[in-house]
């Protein structure tokens, strides 16, 4: 077998054995002790480092390899990697989302260990797989310059045994709501008084009023669709709602 040959079937092992496997002990047979990762670690551990947090993030994660060259002593693999995002991921709280995204690695190997990588990922498409930014990026370029923009704010007094109900539901709507035509940013804030009873308020901006209307029948439809009544919910967990439709305010 030839050093090409040998040094694709270790880059091929690093995925197959190890990552997909999470098994990063056997890392000490794939990675060099000179390695020197982004955060400065050096061999095993400077290569696991950005790895961890995916794992942890998406837990069934598996790198797909489409390609894998060599040439002299550098192996480039391309791959697809898919997972299901149900843990936090780098302060992102778990969405549930399935993602698919495309990367590439080129690695130079001394001695048949990685010794040095370049690694470049889809990380836009990675985040808007996650609602943390919009499919339609142009709709960031007037995000902040539109006098027809909405916000939707709705304030709930939530009483102390109807918290984990309340944050499972809003979760859910909070990540649909990011899938929808018009749809610009959200924010949510929230305080626990003495009693345990907690107070948040979640603003969503939309684009115009259109958009936001129409949101609204989606949610309805979404939440028909997944049997639930968010008016029984409300009623049933004594949640009290206070909710409108604002513009920003202007000087005067």
């Amino acid at each position: 077998m030839t050093t090409i040959q040998t040094n694709k079937e270790v880059i091929r092992k690093l995925y197959d054995q190890s990552l997909n496997k999470r098994n990063t002990g056997l890392l000490q047979q794939f990675v060099h002790e000179d390695y020197i990762g982004i955060g400065g670690l050096k061999g095993p551990a400077g290569f696991e480092e950005p790895i961890g947090p995916l794992m942890k993030g998406f837990p069934d994660i598996q790198w797909n390899i489409e390609e894998l060259i060599g040439e002299d002593d550098k192996v480039v693999v391309k791959w697809k990697l898919q997972g299901t995002h149900t843990n936090e991921f780098t302060n992102f709280e778990a969405t549930g989302n399935r993602i698919s995204n495309e990367g590439m690695a080129i690695f130079e190997l001394k001695n048949g260990k990685i010794i040095n990588s370049y690694v470049q990922t889809d990380r836009l498409g990675f985040l808007q797989e996650l609602h943390v930014l919009p499919r339609d990026i142009n709709l960031l370029k007037t995000k902040k310059n539109s006098t027809d923009h909405v916000s939707f704010i709705d304030k709930f007094f939530v009483p102390s045994h109807a918290t984990k109900e309340f944050y499972e539901r809003m979760h859910i709507n909070r990540n649909f709501i990011k899938t929808l035509p018009g749809f610009l940013e959200d924010a949510a804030y929230e305080y626990t008084d003495n009693d345990g009873n907690l107070i948040c308020i979640t603003i969503a901006l939309w684009e115009s009023i259109e958009a936001l209307n129409k949101a609204k029948e989606a949610v309805l439809e979404e939440n028909r669709k997944q049997g639930v009544d968010i008016a029984a919910m409300l009623k049933r967990l004594k949640i009290v709602t206070d909710r409108g439709v604002y513009k920003e305010t202007v000087d005067r």
